[in-house]
C-alpha cells in the first residue's frame, strides 16, 4: 500500500510559556484513513503543522516516511496540508489557483480537479474571496482530493459545508483513497459522521496523546452496562469506568477496558444489559473533566 508512514516520539512543541504538544508519541502506518480527534485547543493544528514540516519540535521527534520532514524537499513535496479553504490565493480565480497547483504539485491530477469542481458546483471564474464559506470549504476539499499526495492532511476541511456537501465529500474521499491508496489524516470534530471512514485514530487531550489505536479495538473496549445498581456495580468491579448515570434504582455505566467473555456472560446472567458505545460517545467520556 502506498503512502507515507508517520511516527512521533515524545514530541513537544512550545510557544513561549505555552506547551501546545506535550510528549506526544504515536504511529500511523502507511496507507488508509486515520483520524486525529481532540477538543478545541488540544493541539491538533500544531501537530498537523509539525507533520507537514511547517514547524520544528521543541523536543522529541517526528518522522514522515522515515525521515524528519522539516526542510526535506522530497517529503514536503509529497505532503499536502489542506485547511478549511485550501490556503489559496484569495484574489485569484478558482481556475487560476487550480492551474498554479498543477504547476507546483507533481502529484496533481488536473482532470480529477475539474470533475470535483463540477461535482461541488463551483464557479471557476470567481475569485476565491468571492466564494461563500461553504464554497471555499468545498474548494479546499477539491485541493485535498486532487493533489493525491502520499501524505494528505485534511485539517477540518469540512467546516463550512452543509450536511449534504459533507456527505458528498466523505463519499468522494473514501472512493478516492480506495482507488488511489495513500495516507490520509483527517482532523474533525464531527466524529459521528466520520468514524465509519477511519481505520485508526489518535486522540489528543490538552496536548497529550490520550489514545492511539485501531478504531475496531477502541470500540471493543467501550461497553455500556445497564441494570440494577448492585448488579452493575458488581459487573464493573475493577474496570475503568468513564461515565455513570443513575435513574432511580437503575444504573448505566460506561467502561473502557478489556472485557473477557466470562465477565460479560456473568453480567448478562445477573440481568445486566450490554450495549456498544459509539466512538463519539467514547471520545466525549474520555476527554471529559470528570473522566480525567
Amino acid at each position: 500500500m502506498s503512502g507515507y508512514p508517520v511516527a512521533a516520539r515524545d514530541l513537544t512543541v512550545r510557544f513561549g510559556a505555552t506547551t501546545a504538544l506535550d510528549g506526544a508519541t504515536f504511529d500511523l502506518p502507511a496507507g488508509g484513513l486515520h483520524g486525529l480527534l481532540g477538543r478545541n485547543g488540544s493541539g491538533k493544528t500544531t501537530l498537523l503543522s509539525t507533520l507537514a514540516g511547517l514547524r520544528t519540535p521543541s523536543s522529541g521527534s517526528v518522522l514522515v516516511d522515515g525521515v524528519d520532514p522539516f526542510e526535506n524537499a522530497r517529503v514536503m513535496g509529497g505532503t499536502g496540508l489542506v485547511r478549511e479553504s485550501g490556503d489559496l490565493l484569495s484574489d485569484a480565480s478558482v481556475r487560476s489557483n487550480l492551474r498554479l497547483l498543477g504547476d507546483i504539485r507533481s502529484t496533481w491530477h488536473a482532470d480529477r480537479a475539474d470533475e470535483l469542481v463540477d461535482l461541488f458546483r463551483l464557479d471557476r471564474r470567481k475569485a476565491v474571496s468571492a466564494l461563500s464559506r461553504g464554497q471555499r470549504s468545498a474548494l479546499g476539499a477539491v485541493v485535498g482530493l486532487a493533489s493525491r499526495a502520499p501524505l494528505t492532511i485534511l485539517d477540518e476541511v469540512y467546516l463550512g459545508m452543509d450536511a449534504p456537501t459533507r456527505q458528498l465529500f466523505y463519499d468522494l474521499l473514501l472512493a478516492d483513497v480506495i482507488e488511489h491508496p495513500r495516507t490520509v489524516i483527517l482532523s474533525s470534530h464531527l466524529i459521528g459522521e466520520i468514524e465509519h471512514l477511519l481505520e485508526r485514530v489518535v486522540i489528543l487531550h490538552a496536548g497529550r496523546v490520550l489514545l492511539s489505536d485501531e478504531v475496531d479495538a477502541l470500540r471493543a473496549k467501550g461497553v455500556t452496562l445497564t441494570g440494577a445498581a448492585s448488579a452493575v456495580a458488581a459487573a464493573v468491579d475493577g474496570l475503568t469506568v468513564v461515565a455513570t448515570r443513575d435513574l432511580g434504582a437503575t444504573r448505566q455505566v460506561t467502561v473502557f477496558d478489556d472485557l473477557d467473555d466470562a465477565r460479560l456472560a456473568r453480567a448478562r446472567s445477573a440481568g445486566v444489559d450490554l450495549g456498544a458505545v459509539p466512538l463519539q460517545d467514547l471520545f466525549i467520556h474520555l476527554t471529559g473533566e470528570e473522566s480525567r
